[in-house]
């Protein structure tokens, strides 16, 4: 048991410095060699926890990806916020991490770019990364529309036109190189109120 333990524990430590390489030089430029370099590993070593750049990648954002999802099941489940509330925080709370995170946001645009020049579909993979984050905001309309706080509205729509906030964040941070998109975060305000009965 000890040994899985340490086991995971190395390939977490692992997933860690990889996305400091990822974000330092990008996901073409990245290397089997350039990760086990930062690691103070061997790329033999290396191999022993993950089988390329691409595995390395996908559980670097997935790591990410969870510990964010952890933050919004918080805001979910405090019981001190209206639904409103707690959609505001969740997607302002998600655009201001990707501010903080912006250099990860073009790794992953890069990654995306990438993809797209082989068979695999980007929309797959990215409808995959973010299921769940929908997931939770369709169940916190569904709620709100079941307890009266909400108007009543079509879930998928309402669901894409919340999500639209976040690509838009997405867009204006990677590819208009924003400095802040407070201008965004106030029409998200706004946006989300409008839902209120």
């Amino acid at each position: 048991m000890a040994i899985a333990v340490e086991h995971e524990k190395r390939r977490k430590e692992i997933l860690g410095k990889a996305l400091m390489v990822f974000m330092d030089d990008g996901f073409s430029d990245a290397t089997f060699q350039k990760i086990a370099d930062r690691c103070g590993i061997t790329r033999t070593i290396l191999y022993l926890y993950f089988k390329d750049k691409k595995e390395i990648f996908k559980y670097s954002i997935k790591q990410f990806l969870t510990s964010v999802e952890e933050d919004i099941k918080t805001i979910k489940g405090d019981n001190s916020l209206n639904i409103i509330e707690k959609i505001t925080r969740i997607l302002l709370g998600i655009m201001s991490l990707m501010e903080q995170n912006r250099q990860l946001l073009s790794v992953v645009l890069d990654y995306l770019m990438h993809i797209t020049k082989s068979s695999v579909d980007p929309e797959t993979r990215l409808r995959h990364r973010t299921v769940r984050f929908r997931r939770i905001l369709a169940n916190l309309v569904i709620e709100g529309v079941k307890t009266g706080e909400l108007k009543k509205v079509n879930i998928k729509t309402a669901d894409d036109y919340l999500y639209s906030f976040i690509e838009s964040a997405i867009f204006q941070i990677t590819v208009l190189k924003r400095k802040n998109i407070d201008d965004l975060k106030d029409t998200t305000v706004f946006a989300v109120r409008q839902f209120s009965v």
